[in-house]
């Protein structure tokens, strides 16, 4: 590669000339395809923002200067050009780069993020720091279109234009259709009222105007002029009316426009919006065409653009949802599906084009989503939310006041929890299990297979007030579905195993090690009991205090954090009846889990057949 060989830091980017950066943005969207092919990852969100990250650390001066990303999945090219070239191949491997922006691995990276919306609110925060430190730095938030929907990002846009602080924020606007006059048009007008020559004119007028009678009228009739010429051109009326300087919208691919709006902006003040339209997927045919599916993507093959799946016969507990959900709509005509801009990811596609007077996206907004069901449920409907562990996090006072406050029948379809892998410390959901048990009224369900996992979901039309399911990532057991759906008594354990000697209680699809562990202890002469809870709240009294008054010794198994999980619950049961047994918890330690592959990960925290072997034994 001509060019990006040579880039080691932003430092050595600004030595090219522009045509020699748009070579560099063409070698580096080849390398982004190739990583990606191999290692999975955010491929069309990245293609699309090459040229737009060249622009920025070519004018400005990171990480003097702050570059915030908002998601952080766009962050591929910012990664390559800022001394991490060479280490870009362990992209979201185990002890490699992670996906997103990590701290710890570059002072250009800001914060550690991987969730949408925060990035104007903590751009305004160091804006704020820096005036008060009197530091003349600049603040970038680079924001999506699709996370500037969510409330954080409006309530950071109306405190900054009221502070207006000096804060750039950059929407990068990869969905929005501008026909290419209107881009032009407002390019040039963007380019012209942000040049030098015209906010010299500008600042004299205004000098010379105070000194006369009527000066201020005067001076506010032309910036209402350039406001409403500014108006017919762009679509920025509403960042207009929150007091942001609206600039754009631009073309995101021209590195000549984008530089020279970036340099006019380095000495302008207060609050700016800067407008930019890119295609996601840009420069790989098959990203461009299904951004979507490319959005976030595992490994696939680069001349056809197929994706690689494993081997591997089983259904996913995802592709279960979305069988699962089609089948209880044809049952329950009120039931509705609710997502938060993860169509595809939820497995609602489907749903949403067989029933689309059913289903809502409502935007990265998970907060909104969750009483929005609730006014549906007020009038009769089912809601299902259907909304990533780690995401439904955001939502948490409004499943406490709105939900469980009402007693309202909202259905919980909380996918990707426990570990995820390569997505690392903002995507694991390790935590839902201790969030929601705090919550009065909610009924918490984990699945063992992905048979049962149809089982809880149609269980939960039947069971009053809210409803959580939480169920991984990965691919299901294996197990044949059954046709006829059934309904799981409330609170219900199973009873996998009679045992004498130590009782198993799991929870989730980590079940299925100890059944194993079980079964190849019991020819060694040692009696395990297993029990699959399936339930975390209500817990099966009865059956966890009887087994463990038989046998003394217990093990808990989760894969969620230990601190206020599953395996607590059962310590407080068994206390709460006066139980006398030695339990040992098995889950994830009170830290965030780094990225890298599954079973990595759960060898390296206690996860793993062995382990749970280890531990038994050892406790007996």
């Amino acid at each position: 590669m001509k060019f990006l060989k040579t880039i080691n830091s932003p430092e050595d980017l600004k030595k090219l000339k522009i045509p020699h950066l748009k070579v560099l943005a063409e070698e580096i969207r080849r390398y982004i395809i190739d990583v990606v092919s191999k290692n999975g990852g955010h491929l069309a969100p990245n293609l699309g923002v090459v040229e737009l990250t060249l622009a920025l650390h070519y004018v400005f001066n990171s990480p003097k200067d702050k570059i915030i990303w908002d998601v952080g999945h766009q962050c591929y090219t910012h990664k390559i050009i800022t001394g991490r070239r060479d280490q870009f191949v362990t992209l979201r491997k185990y002890g490699g780069l992670a996906g997103f922006p990590k701290r710890e691995e570059s002072p250009h990276d800001i914060i550690d993020t991987g969730h949408s919306s925060t990035s104007i609110s903590v751009g305004l925060g160091i804006a704020t720091a820096l005036r008060l430190k009197k530091e003349k730095h600049k603040v970038i938030a680079v924001i999506g279109d699709g996370s500037i929907t969510a409330g954080l990002a409006f309530e950071a846009l109306n405190n900054a234009g009221f502070q207006k602080e000096n804060l750039v924020v950059l929407l990068n606007d990869n969905e929005m259709c501008i026909s290419p006059s209107v881009g032009a048009l407002s390019s040039f007008v963007s380019k012209r009222l942000t040049g030098n020559l015209a906010r010299f004119i500008k600042r004299e007028i205004e000098k010379i105007a105070h000194k006369f009678p009527g000066g201020e009228s005067f001076i506010n009739f032309l910036k209402k002029g350039e406001e409403f010429f500014k108006l017919i051109v762009t679509p920025g009326a509403l960042f207009t009316a929150l007091n942001f300087e609206y600039i754009g919208p631009l073309n995101g691919h021209d590195l000549e426009t984008l530089i020279e709006i970036f340099n006019n902006i380095k000495n302008m003040e207060g609050p700016i919006l800067v407008h930019v339209i890119t295609k996601k997927g840009k420069g790989y045919p098959y990203a461009e065409k299904d951004s979507e599916a490319f959005h976030g993507v595992g490994s696939f093959e680069i001349s056809t653009g197929k994706v690689l799946k494993s081997s591997s016969t089983p259904l996913t507990y995802t592709e279960v949802f979305e069988k699962t959900i089609l089948k209880l709509a044809e049952i329950e005509p009120k039931l509705i599906a609710i997502t938060a801009a993860m169509r595809l990811g939820t497995g609602l596609k489907a749903f949403s084009e067989r029933y689309p007077e059913r289903f809502f996206d409502v935007g990265i907004c998970e907060q909104h989503a969750v009483t929005f069901a609730v006014g549906l449920a007020l009038e009769g409907f089912i809601p299902v939310c259907a909304i990533y562990s780690t995401f439904l996090q955001r939502a948490f006072d409004q499943i406490i006041h709105d939900v469980a406050l009402n007693k309202i029948k909202v259905i919980f379809a909380i996918d990707r929890a426990g570990l995820v892998g390569e997505d690392g410390p903002t995507h694991h959901g390790s935590f839902d299990l201790s969030y929601l048990r705090i919550v009065p009224y909610i009924t918490i369900m984990s699945p063992k297979d992905e048979n049962e996992f149809q089982h809880m979901l149609y269980s939960a039309l039947k069971y009053p007030g809210p409803v959580a399911i939480r169920y991984p990532r990965s691919l299901g057991e294996g197990v044949p579905l059954d046709w006829e759906l059934k309904e799981i008594p409330l609170g219900k354990a199973e009873l996998l195993k009679d045992g004498k000697d130590i009782t198993v209680i799991g929870i989730g699809n980590i079940v299925y090690k100890a059944l194993k562990v079980a079964e190849e202890l019991e020819k060694q002469g040692v009696s395990v009991a297993v029990i699959n809870a399936r339930f975390v709240k209500p817990l099966d009294e009865k059956l966890i205090v009887e087994f463990a008054k038989k046998t003394g010794k217990v093990i808990t198994i989760e894969e969620n954090t230990l601190i206020g999980g599953f395996g607590g619950s059962i310590c407080e049961l068994l206390m709460d009846n006066q139980v006398s047994a030695v339990v040992k918890r098995i889950g994830l330690p009170d830290k965030f889990i780094e990225h890298g592959d599954l079973y990595t990960l759960r060898e390296k925290y206690g996860l793993s057949i062995e382990y749970i072997k280890r531990s038994i034994l050892n406790l007996i």
